[in-house]
């Protein structure tokens, strides 16, 4: 140990000067390697190398272009098969050089066709009658320009909108009321999702208590929407359930019940009884029921005007929703209920996602039914 502490100092007296050289030569090295790259990048730049200058911020990778949404089809797009049913006849009726007796019983089996029932047809074809008889209209074209009017006059200027009353200090209520494969429980789904985006909670009450698939197709459509949801037991009182959803939503303060109704078919009068009983019960909660909307499967032509009439009776009917409109030859239907009920089309459904269940516009509706 003596020896060591002999031998230390001259080691690192010896070795210093050698230390200090090594790190110098480094730093010299290290210093010039600095500029040679800096002049290679600057000779880059010069010669078009880099697209920035050294030292500048580089430009943004340019942003791709947004997807847009793929175009949604329009309402004459999708009202091509009534189109098709109407427009067929009425062309080769007004194609004609002349007005003649055959042009007014091709009209008359086109609208026929088209499904607008006989009382219907007759109301359409009358003024136009008068008209060519006072010679007021004297060309095809001028006729088929004289129909287009008078069936928009048929549908009327009536208030289409859902009634939501914001003063009641209770729930809204809209029951939904139909025959069974119309389309009621998805209509109401579809309701309830786009009533939750505008800002209103929504009480779902699952009041088809007879069809073994109403409860669980309910139940995931408010889930999905965020809706709350009432159900009573398997072939139970569907009365009941309405009672229970709308004391809950009065409770937790919700806006807006929709409540699910029994709907085998229009010519049970049980099921007539029933749905008053459920209207009785509806008015007695503490909420108000500000919509009874009947849901029409379009497809079934004059068969639909039927059950308005019985459904209307037994539950006071304020709206129709006309569903499966898009798949349908019998658009003539809307006319039927509206001039012969005097119920409003207020909703009609034309494919299959929530955004497809529509306000239904009469202007629309009669331009996408001619060529």
């Amino acid at each position: 140990m003596p020896a060591l502490g002999f031998f230390a100092p001259r080691f690192a007296a010896e070795t210093a000067p050698t230390i200090f050289i090594a790190l110098a030569a480094l730093t010299i090295v290290f210093g010039i390697g600095v500029v040679v790259v800096g002049r290679r990048r600057s000779a880059k730049v010069k010669d078009g190398g880099f697209a920035t200058q050294v030292g500048a911020p580089t430009a943004a990778p340019a942003e791709k272009p947004a997807e847009q949404p793929a175009e949604k089809p329009s309402v004459r797009e999708r009202l091509v098969k009534a189109r098709l049913s109407l427009s067929g006849a009425i062309a080769t009726a007004l194609t004609r050089s002349s007005i003649t007796d055959s042009t007014w019983d091709e009209l008359e089996e086109s609208l026929l066709r088209a499904d607008l029932g006989v009382a219907t047809t007759t109301r359409v074809l009358q003024p136009l009658r008068k008209l060519v008889a006072s010679k007021t209209v004297t060309e095809p074209g001028e006729l088929m320009t004289a129909l287009k009017n008078e069936m928009r006059g048929q549908l009327g200027r009536v208030s289409r909108e859902l009634r939501f009353d914001d003063s009641l200090q209770a729930p809204n209520i809209w029951l939904v009321v139909g025959v069974n494969g119309s389309g009621k429980t998805t209509t109401i789904g579809k309701l309830g999702a786009q009533q939750r985006k505008l800002g209103r909670s929504v009480l779902m009450a699952a009041g088809d208590t007879f069809r073994a698939a109403a409860g669980d197709q309910l139940q995931t459509w408010a889930q999905r929407s965020g809706a709350e949801f009432v159900r009573g037991a398997q072939g139970g009182d569907p009365s009941s359930v309405i009672f229970d959803g709308i004391a809950r939503a009065t409770a937790r303060k919700i806006d807006l019940v929709l409540a699910d109704t029994a709907g085998r078919l229009q010519n049970n009068n049980n099921l007539m009884d029933e749905l008053s009983k459920v209207r009785r019960v509806a008015d007695k909660g503490e909420g108000e029921v500000t919509e009874v909307l009947l849901v029409i499967d379009a497809t079934t032509g004059q068969n639909g005007l039927n059950q308005a009439k019985q459904f209307s009776e037994a539950t006071q009917v304020t709206g129709v929703v006309l569903t499966k409109l898009d798949g349908s030859s019998k658009g003539g239907i809307v006319f039927a209920i509206e001039t012969e009920l005097g119920i409003p089309i207020k909703l009609v459904g034309l494919g299959e996602t929530i955004d497809d269940l529509v306000e239904f516009d009469a202007d629309e509706f009669v331009d996408a039914l001619f060529v």
